[in-house]
């Protein structure tokens, strides 16, 4: 079955499965428990030194079909997932949004 993953409680949904869990446990072992984004440029980064993430490749909100394909997923530490999303600078700051500047007047 092809999971719709479109609203915060779809992404609940999905992610707390049990489904999904035992997928990512198994992602997880199969990339020997290392952040491969690290691994390539030379660096060890496992679970001892930050928090492992089963990133979807391909994103799961706009490929639904390939949510529990394992070639679609990979180990990435927080720090390359957030940046992979560009959801952090690279850091580990959060990004500066255009209207943060209006509360440094108050």
């Amino acid at each position: 079955m092809i999971p719709v993953v479109k609203t915060k409680a779809d992404r609940a949904r999905f992610y707390g499965s049990t489904k999904w869990r035992n997928l990512r446990k198994a992602i997880l072992e199969r990339d020997h428990y290392e952040c491969l984004w690290c691994k390539a440029e030379g660096r060890l980064t496992t679970q001892y030194d930050s928090i492992l993430e089963v990133d979807h490749v391909k994103e799961l909100e706009t490929n639904p079909e390939l949510a529990f394909d394992p070639d679609n997923l990979r180990t990435l530490c927080k720090e390359c997932h957030n940046k992979r999303h560009d959801r952090m600078n690279y850091r580990g700051q959060p990004k500066k949004r255009k209207w943060d500047d209006e509360f440094d007047i108050l």
